[in-house]
């Protein structure tokens, strides 16, 4: 059975909202933002888990993460390219090479992640572009290879 875009599971959907329940009440109001902000950015991503950390996923391909640790909040585009093409965007905030960290206090702005998120979409569709189709294997219930000697 297929999903619909933008649907993740039902106990993905949850565990992100016990995920950011379990945050202090500014880092929540943080986090929420940047979740609606990619919800509406990619809405046929799916949400996922990775890392133990809120993530999305776009055709089976990780899209972004995003979470809290200690002292801050952090992005995570999925791909350092994603970072460095961006540096200037994201000049006031620190980054590393998959991570941008922000704090409650100057949240990472939502046309910031949107701009991302575009990015990182642009990134998947160009993969799936040039990567050859991988063959499905079909499996029929009940149905056994005869051996013919």
């Amino acid at each position: 059975m297929r999903r619909k875009p933008g649907a993740g599971s039902r106990a993905t959907r949850s565990g992100v909202d016990a995920y950011l329940a379990s945050q202090p009440e500014p880092v929540r109001r943080v986090l929420e933002v940047v979740r609606r902000t990619i919800q509406s950015a990619a809405p046929e991503a799916e949400e996922s888990f990775s890392y133990g950390m809120p993530a999305f996923r776009v055709g089976g391909r990780p899209l972004v993460a995003f979470g809290a640790a200690a002292g801050h909040c952090a992005l995570y585009p999925m791909n350092p390219a994603t970072i460095e093409n961006h540096r200037r965007l994201l000049g006031k905030f620190e980054t590393s090479k998959g991570t941008i960290r922000f704090n409650v206090s100057q949240p990472l702005p939502a046309s910031v992640v949107r701009t991302l998120v575009k990015a990182r979409l642009r990134d998947i569709t160009v993969a799936r572009a040039s990567s050859p189709a991988r063959p499905t294997a079909r499996k029929t219930a009940g149905t056994k290879k005869r051996r013919t000697s």
